[in-house]
């Protein structure tokens, strides 16, 4: 049995200490996409939905 979370962050160590906002990206529903902001200084944690088109970045299609 696995216990804890099995994500774990890209660049180890020296991104980690590098990087004073942590941003967790993931796949939503179909073509969205969803960026979390998990640790900042500046910033609350939330949410932004997103997808990725042919226009380039853009808001989600209800």
């Amino acid at each position: 049995m696995f216990a804890g979370p099995q994500i774990k962050p890209i660049g180890g160590n020296i991104m980690a200490h590098a990087s004073t906002t942590r941003l967790f990206l993931r796949k939503g529903r179909g073509e969205e996409r969803i960026c979390k902001v998990v640790s900042s200084p500046c910033l609350a944690e939330a949410e932004a939905r997103f997808q990725i088109s042919a226009e380039g970045v853009t808001d989600v299609k209800d």
